[in-house]
Parts: C-alpha cells; sequence; structure tokens
C-alpha cells in the first residue's frame, strides 16, 4: 500500500510539473529574435508586461558590489550620482528608469518608450565582451531619446550671462523656478512624464529641474526641444526656435495610441 501510495504521488508530481512545462514558452532564441514584436507596427502596442515575459531579468538584476577591477561599488560614484535626486543604493540602469521611487514619481516610461524595435538585420559591430560571440550588437534605443534627458543645458538660448550653467545658475540659486513661474510653463507635455509631479518635486529640490536639464548628461549636444506657446508667450518666435517644431514626436503626445502599460 505505501509502494503504491508513492507511486500515485509520483504520477500526480509528473503530471503537474509536465503541465507547467507545457504553459511555458517554446519559441528558441533565433525564432523570439523574429518575433513580431520586435517590428512595426506590434512594437508601438506593446506593452510593458509583454516585454517582460522574456525580458525579466532587466528588473531582476542587481548591481555588482565590486567592478571587475575590485573597485567596491560605492568608491566609483559618477557626480551625478551625487545629486540630492539619486537616492538610496546603486542602482541598475534599467531599474532607475522604471520601477525606483523617483522614477516612478517623476517619469511613465515603458519599454517601447526606449526601444523601437530590434531588428536582426540592423548590425553593428559587437561591443559587449559577454556577448554571443557569433551575433553581433545591434542599436536598440535611437540616441536622440537618451539627449531628452541626458544631453546638455543649451543655457545660451536663455539670454542669462555667458558661462558654464553650473557657474551662473548660482545667480538664482539654481532655483529654475525664479524665471519658469512665469515663463514657458507649458512644458513636460508627453506621455512618458508626470507634469504635475515634475513641478511640485521642483519647487521642492531644484536638483529635480538640473537633473534632466544638464545634470546627467552623457551627451556634448543639448536636445531641441519643442518650443511650445504658452499663455502670455507673444506669436513672436525667437530666431534660435524659428526651425524647431512646435510639439512633441506624435508618439510622444499625451494620448497618443499604443502608450503601452507600466511594469
Amino acid at each position: 500500500m505505501i509502494f503504491s501510495g508513492r507511486v500515485a504521488v509520483l504520477v500526480l508530481f509528473v503530471g503537474f510539473t509536465t503541465a507547467i512545462l507545457a504553459e511555458q514558452p517554446t519559441t528558441d532564441y533565433e525564432r523570439a529574435r523574429w518575433d513580431p514584436i520586435h517590428f512595426k507596427p506590434a512594437i508601438d502596442d506593446a506593452t510593458n508586461d509583454q516585454c517582460l515575459v522574456c525580458h525579466q531579468e532587466i528588473l531582476d538584476r542587481k548591481v555588482l558590489e565590486k567592478t571587475p577591477a575590485g573597485l567596491a561599488a560605492s568608491d566609483t560614484l559618477a557626480w551625478y550620482q551625487t545629486l540630492d535626486t539619486y537616492e538610496g543604493e546603486q542602482d541598475t540602469f534599467h531599474r532607475r528608469h522604471l520601477v525606483t521611487p523617483y522614477a516612478t514619481q517623476v517619469m511613465d516610461l515603458k519599454c517601447n518608450t526606449c526601444h523601437q524595435g530590434n531588428d536582426p538585420r540592423e548590425e553593428t559591430a559587437n561591443s559587449a565582451a559577454d556577448g554571443f560571440s557569433d551575433l553581433t550588437q545591434r542599436k536598440h534605443v535611437d540616441p536622440q531619446i537618451c539627449v531628452m534627458c541626458h544631453g546638455q543645458h543649451d543655457a545660451a538660448i536663455m539670454g542669462v550671462p555667458p558661462g558654464d550653467w553650473r557657474e551662473t545658475g548660482k545667480i538664482f540659486n539654481f532655483n529654475c523656478l525664479t524665471c519658469h513661474s512665469a515663463i514657458r510653463t507649458t512644458r513636460h507635455q508627453v506621455n512618458f512624464l508626470k507634469p504635475d509631479s515634475i513641478e511640485k518635486a521642483g519647487q521642492e529640490d531644484p536638483d529635480v529641474c538640473f537633473g534632466c536639464h544638464g545634470g546627467r548628461s552623457w551627451y556634448r549636444i543639448a536636445y531641441p526641444y519643442p518650443r511650445n506657446s504658452w499663455p502670455g508667450g507673444g506669436d513672436v518666435a525667437p530666431d534660435w526656435a524659428k526651425d524647431r517644431p512646435t510639439e512633441s514626436e506624435a508618439r510622444f503626445l499625451k494620448g497618443a495610441a499604443g502608450e503601452g502599460s507600466k511594469p
């Protein structure tokens, strides 16, 4: 009887395991690379939940305590990590953009905000030391997306005294709202940001403004932001703005189709 009972339990276990495995994705890596979700138009409507079926590791991954050279992570801070808006322990790139407290406070980024497809035919030189040796590293993100928040601050067009913004900003105690409580007040109206939360946070801490406007600059160029009109702003555009668009890219406008879902 005991033997029979063990056999029955084993059969149930095998059956349960088989059922679970049957529900798991069976697509191999090569087939997954060509899944329609990686191409237009499917990528435009892709939700974060769909992306994370295969890419959950981007949120589960943790930073190394030490670099490959043996340096402690706490001793290798970038200067932008010293800003007040860089809170908590060091975290991974994707988590900093999607799920950390500050990210969820002021941003509403989706996977397809930055990732607009991944065509294996668009290949560049392999730059990943630990990547697949028989594959090449593809350009996953248009750098212009990064420059929007990680470009230089184009202080020259503001009419403030010339020089490095980190110096001229002292005139205003680095408080952007000294002027911008009345000037260019229509801002951050895109579907990957939270305008009200940004305004509130900016009133409490000027580093919130500086963080995305030169404070975390990974590039030496500035992003040519659209020149949105604002109440009292007038109809005459200055010379530097005459060729600028008057609204953001269509897919970034609030209410645009294919905004996806939060993680």
